[in-house]
This record gives C-alpha cells, structure tokens and sequence, in this order.
C-alpha cells in the first residue's frame, strides 16, 4: 500500500476502486463526474447521499460502522468524462477540518484491499475539501492526491465544478490551499441546481457564545470540562475522559405557557434514522418504547406548567441497534399553539445513572410555527456519538410531519 503525498499519483492495479474517506466526525463524502474542460455535465454527475448513483461512479453508506465511500468502476465511466473528484466536508454546520484530518483509502473495489492512503495535512479554516482524484492519462486511470481545501464549504466545490448553488450568498471566498494541488478550473457557466439541500448557504444565524474549551489536541468539544451550554448549530462529543459515552443518557425537553393562564400542550418525541437517513420509528406519546426498548418516553405531558423537565425520553445509548446512526429530537405543539407563545423551551442530556446534566441547549428567538427540532445525535463511525443543537422550526402539530424535515437535517 502506497502513502501519497499532496500531488503524487499511482496508476490503479484494479478496474474498480472505492475511496473511502474517514474522520473522527461524521463526514458527508461526495463524487463529481468531470468532462476535459473541469466541469459537470449536469446536476446528474453529482453523486452523494440523496443521488447515489450515476454512470460508472455510485455512492456507498458506511452504515455508521465504516466510512461513507465512492465507487469508481472505470470500465463504466462514460465516454467524454477524464475525472472524478471525491470530496469530503463535516456533517455539522459550521466545523472545520482543524484537529480532525481525514485520512483517504483508495481500495479494490471487490475484496477490500487497501492501494494507498492519503491524509492532507496542516489544515484549518477548511470546511470542505477535494481528497483524491481519479483520472484517465494517456488511456490509463491513476489517482492522484490533490488535499485542496474551501473555506466555503461544499457550495465553494461545486461552483468551482460548474453546479449552481440555490439562494447563492455574498461572493463566495477563495479556496483555502491545503497544500500544493493542480490549480482549480475557473468557475464555468452553472447548470441546473443539484437536489444536495447541504450546499446551499445556511439562514443567518445568531452569533454563538464561546463554546467550552475543546479537548487538547482536538478541534471538538468534549464533556471533560463539565456540562456544555450549546448555541444553535454547535456540537458537542459525547466523550468524557478520553472515552465514547455509552451508558443511558436522558433527554429532558421543558417549556411554560408564555402568558399567565394559558396552557400549551406540547409533545416531545425522538425520530430514529438508518444511516441513508431511512426512517426507522417514531417515539412519541402514542408509541413510548422503539429500538427494541433502548429508547423510551416518559409519557405525554398536556399544560408545560411546573418546574423541571416537562416530558423526557430516555436513550440507551449502548443499546442503540447497529442500524440506528441518527436521533433527532422534536416537539410539536399538538394543539396549534406557536412557539412564539411558548416560554423557556429547552432541552438537556442528563447522565441517567448520577443524574448529572452534561449538555443544555436554550432556544430563544422562538417562531410562530407548531413544530421545532430541537437537537440530533448522530453515531460516529468510531462508535462516539455526537449531539448537535438545532432550534429549527417546521409547520407540523404532529411527529409524523417532521419526519422528512428531519431526514434533510441529518
């Protein structure tokens, strides 16, 4: 097995190839089918979670247990088409690539078999990156290491390859040179706009208060400092002491009526997801176990009035089955009532056993709207899990309306 380095190449042994792409942070791994001239033909040759498959190079789930890949099969790749670049970015919003390298395999595609490897170094501010590249020289196919890095995130990538980006934002930043790769094509003339909702810019939000102090040597937040107070879009590892958390852990979802005299009759639930964000099950007032019990709800809760947690939900995280990589957490106001008349909504992680409040997220800035996710937890392929504030509302008085909603949001 080859280690590359920023710009070698080596030609393939193997007619098929995947280039898998692991970190230690859920990564969203994507694929672009390239003509001569650096561009796609259109929105058909960007292959990623929600399209996997086009011609000659499809998209494969690692299933939470394995990093997500891209398989080439060269003697399928389409006439006209010289190169497909696999890029990688954070699944979280916001993260960059400082403190979690990726590492890049390129393998035979049919036993396993590991042909090189490839870890870009010194990054930072990058938020998204094109890893490795495969292409046709002289009738051959080679891969070459390329680590060239975007501040912009996925949206920089893809308008660089030619694919329009909906709701474009200010002028989009330059990439950020991870090390010496071939120079970026200049940006073309866009065709239509891909189906990938993570490409397009994020709505403005509120500027985040310090989170706390990250773990030396790693660019996440970790629970070694005690309870984290997240702001909207901010992550925090479930890793305290150096090691996953995986015993019962207890969301606890709270509210009160914001006008004296009022109730409101919210419902918390938990929307589980395979790790194509197939839906799994619900767990909500009307269903209060899933997972073959390793999550369970406390019940329905019809006014909000009095103190502490309002209805909670208890997840086992060790007993969380394989093919459950995504929770995400909702609440719904069953009886039609806005946020905007709702006070104090909140949701903690409270450790089950010693009752000790590990993470806390506060929504302000509430919207008429009858539903909001409050926060995901998503399995890392190194088997940590990570928790994600949300605080995004959606028009829906029931669970079963925020089941695509929260699919996009994985």
């Amino acid at each position: 097995m080859t280690a590359m380095t920023p710009g070698s190449n080596i030609p393939l042994s193997a007619a098929r190839v995947a280039v898998d792409v692991a970190a230690p942070v859920r990564l969203d791994v994507s694929g672009l089918l390239l003509t001569a001239d650096g561009k796609v033909r259109s929105d058909d040759d960007f292959i990623f979670y929600n399209q996997p498959s086009g011609p000659g190079v499809t998209y494969r789930a690692g299933g939470g247990s394995a990093p997500d890949a891209i398989v080439v099969d060269t003697t399928a790749v389409p006439p006209g088409i010289e190169k497909i670049v696999v890029t990688a970015s954070p699944d979280a919003a916001g993260q960059t690539f400082q403190g979690i390298e990726p590492t890049a395999t390129v393998r035979n595609a049919d036993d396993g078999s590991p042909i090189a490897t490839f870890t870009p170094p010194q990054l930072g501010a990058e938020t998204a990156l094109v890893v490795i590249e495969i292409y046709l020289r002289n009738g051959a196919w080679k891969a070459r290491a390329v680590g060239q890095g975007y501040a912009n995130g996925l949206a920089g990538i893809a308008t660089d390859f030619g694919v329009s980006v909906e709701e474009p934002a200010a002028p989009v930043a330059p990439p950020v040179p991870a090390a010496p790769a071939p120079v970026a094509p200049q940006p073309p003339a866009p065709v239509a706009a891909p189906v990938d909702p993570r490409i397009a810019p994020p709505a403005p939000a509120a500027p985040p208060a310090p989170p706390a102090a990250p773990a030396p040597g790693s660019g996440k937040i970790n629970l070694d400092k005690g309870r984290v107070n997240l702001q909207k879009n901010q992550t925090v590892s479930l890793v305290k002491g150096g090691a996953p958390l995986l015993s019962r852990v207890r969301m606890g979802l709270g509210w009160e009526p914001a006008f004296r005299g009022k109730d409101i009759d919210l419902d918390a639930s938990v929307i589980a997801y395979g790790p194509n964000r197939n839906h799994l099950d619900s767990c909500y007032f009307g269903k209060l176990a899933i997972l073959n019990g390793a999550v369970k709800h406390s019940g329905d809760n019809l006014t909000g009035e009095g103190a502490g947690d309002d209805e909670t939900i208890v997840v086992d995280l060790g007993r969380i089955p394989a093919d459950a990589t995504g929770l995400v957490f909702t609440v719904n106001s069953f009886t039609g009532q806005k946020f905007n008349e709702v006070a104090k909504a909140y949701c903690r992680l409270i450790d089950d056993a010693s009752g000790e409040e590990l993470v806390r997220f506060d929504l302000t800035g509430a919207e008429p709207q009858t539903g909001v996710m409050m926060a995901k937890l998503i399995k890392q392929f190194t088997g940590e899990w990570e928790m994600t504030a949300m605080g995004e509302f959606v028009k829906s008085r029931t669970v079963r309306g925020m089941v695509k909603p929260a699919a996009k949001a994985l």
